[in-house]
């Protein structure tokens, strides 16, 4: 699809990766609503704020009533709670589960008759690479990540008939809030190159986009013996 000339809805655009996608689409000629949980955080001129918390479905429907012209959905909101699976407090596994896949796929569920009745446009998902292998201390993250990849393929075959194309963004570590305090000492990406990727991505068609040379890296892993990735990521 054109980016210019149509009407987006960025979740999470008050900082990190979300930010960028709300300016960058802004740049390229689209309307955009900006949502927060906290709208007063969205700062950025030529958007229409709007609030939202996607863990809770009255808000969401009360976006998609507010938003009725929207043909481009960005679901990028999300949280990190460093939580494993066991020995943990399980609310914050729930937690990553609500916000990932829950709500996510509400988003979709309550755009999709508004992207359906303008033309059928597009919807970008921001996945991880850790929706492929897993990570002491981000366990929960990665099993909610992989839910939320999973997810994305089943809604991309729902939607194929209303002319909707759903694009998964896969990305390791940027350079985000997110990754505040984490134990990582590796490359971190651009959150500005993250949805430059994507936008160029959903005008080409793409039914993904791999960021990095990590996420690359993960992918092409997964048609090898699984014993070789992990000894090299401990290793690593």
């Amino acid at each position: 699809m054109d980016i210019a000339g149509a009407t987006a809805l960025v979740t999470g655009a008050n900082r990190g990766i979300g930010r960028h996608f709300a300016a960058q689409l802004v740049q390229r000629g689209a309307k955009v609503y900006a949502t927060a949980r906290r709208p007063g955080s969205i700062d950025l001129p030529g958007v229409e704020v709007l609030q939202l918390d996607i863990t809770d479905p009255a808000s969401i429907e009360a976006a998609a009533a507010a938003a009725t012209d929207v043909d481009l959905l960005v679901n990028n909101a999300g949280i990190s709670t460093g939580t494993n699976l066991l020995g943990s407090d399980l609310d914050d596994v729930r937690r990553e589960l609500d916000t990932h896949l829950w709500g996510n796929l509400n988003m979709v569920r309550a755009f999709a008759p508004v992207l359906a009745a303008n033309g059928g446009g597009a919807i970008v998902n921001v996945l991880s690479a850790l929706s492929w292998f897993s990570y002491d201390g981000s366990n929960a993250y990665a099993v909610a990540k992989a839910a939320e990849w999973s997810m994305t393929g089943g809604i991309r075959l729902e939607l194929a008939g209303q002319n909707t194309l759903v694009t998964g963004v896969v990305l390791g570590a940027a350079d985000t809030d997110i990754m505040a305090g984490v134990d990582y000492d590796g490359p971190l990406t651009d959150p500005a190159d993250v949805a430059r990727a994507a936008l160029d991505g959903v005008e080409k068609g793409l039914i993904e986009v791999i960021v990095d040379d990590w996420s690359a890296y993960v992918k092409a892993s997964l048609a090898a013996d699984p014993a070789d990735f992990y000894q090299q990521l401990l290793a690593g």
